[in-house]
């Protein structure tokens, strides 16, 4: 198997220095080239032809989001991670970073996180760099005459995986929650999201995004700002309320518990689930516990399996589940890991999933066709 060519971008020598030893001592990876700035890593793509590029956020004469605009417009399918350090002006610049088209990110190490620098961006980065060289492998192994067909007159209706339409899905009970889980891509699946659900929401919406500390709360900032629902990052003890959208915070896993006639946040620090805190699996076992088969949890884009767990008990419990389409994630891990296993209704590009949603409440999607979903798996 061919390595994965990567040119690293950042104007720190000694972050350079790290990320080229570290990725040196990997089989599967090749460093072709440095650049200290934005001018010199566009000079250098055409020459090196990287797969990757890991891009600093922060840098002079041409900074992270400047070089990936640029990046973008001529090298639209590049994956770009970006590395990016844990200030909150870092974080905000990722953020926008992310909306410009960056694949993913990660948190430059800290001295106060009690582990050898190298071992925490091996941690971040290497698991990252796998997904995207096969999602990337497996693109230049499709042909356009083998790709899958786009429904031209419904491209909301969902398809069984791997074969034809399955019966249309039989609308359950009264849906009592919305439960989100999401990763690489999530982002930008959410801000496409969220804004398009009723003003009106009927239900109270939670969501564990993976992200660090202080990227959930922009995150939160950012959500609240693109939509009329309230978004903010959840605190310990919050009154779960209709109409209300909480994010998990960074570090924390989420849960919803019962406490007389309503229902609260807890959050706590017990161990990473999938390598995950805060973790979409532990997330919805509560929301089960809590609300049954009121539950519909919707998995949208992100590298790794987490969520499988959680939607089985759903499904198990008399729950629906709608995971994103393939074509429309970033990385097809998390909702493909859904779909494959059988547990989810329908599977849906992220342009139709309000229109999902919104039919599985019972309401109507503003400005939008509302259309029968064929369900995915039993």
């Amino acid at each position: 198997m061919s390595k994965t060519r990567i040119l690293v971008v950042d104007d720190s020598v000694v972050v350079r220095r790290l990320l080229t030893d570290l990725l040196s001592q990997e089989e599967s990876c090749e460093v072709v080239g440095v650049a200290a700035n934005g001018k010199i890593a566009l000079a250098k793509i055409p020459q090196v032809n990287p797969d990757l590029v890991t891009l600093d956020v922060e840098m002079p004469e041409m900074d992270g989001l400047e070089t990936l605009a640029a990046i973008r417009k001529i090298y639209p399918k590049l994956p770009v991670i970006m590395f990016s350090a844990l200030t909150e002006r870092a974080a905000d610049a990722t953020l926008k970073a992310l909306a410009l088209g960056a694949t993913d990110y990660v948190t430059k190490p800290t001295t106060t996180a009690g582990k050898d620098p190298m071992a925490q961006v091996r941690e971040q980065l290497m698991p990252k760099i796998r997904w995207l060289a096969a999602a990337r492998a497996e693109q230049r192994a499709v042909t356009y005459a083998a790709a899958r067909p786009v429904p031209s007159l419904a491209p909301w209706v969902a398809k069984r995986v791997g074969g034809a339409p399955a019966p249309a899905v039989v609308q359950g009970g009264r849906v009592e929650v919305l439960a989100i889980g999401c990763s690489t891509g999530g982002p930008n699946a959410l801000a496409a999201l969220l804004p398009m659900l009723p003003a009106d929401l009927s239900v109270p919406v939670m969501i564990t995004q993976h992200m660090p500390p202080l990227f959930t709360r922009l995150l939160a900032e950012r959500l609240n700002a693109a939509g009329p629902l309230k978004v903010r990052e959840a605190c310990a003890g919050d009154l779960v309320e209709p109409g209300h959208i909480y994010v998990a915070p960074g570090d924390y896993h989420m849960d919803v518990r019962r406490d007389g006639t309503v229902v609260r946040i807890v959050l706590h620090q017990s161990p990473q689930e999938n390598s995950c805190r805060p973790a979409v699996d532990v997330m919805l076992r509560s929301i089960v516990r809590v609300y049954g088969a009121g539950t519909l949890a919707v998995i949208l884009t992100g590298m790794g399996q987490d969520g499988l767990r959680g939607c089985e008990l759903v499904r198990e419990t008399g729950g629906r589940v709608l995971a994103q389409d393939e074509a429309s994630s970033v990385v097809w891990g998390m909702p493909g890991a859904v779909a494959k296993a059988g547990h989810a209704n329908a599977v849906i590009p992220i342009t139709a999933m309000a229109t999902e949603i919104t039919r599985h409440l019972g309401a109507v999607h503003k400005g939008a066709p509302i259309t029968r979903c064929a369900s995915v798996g039993s």
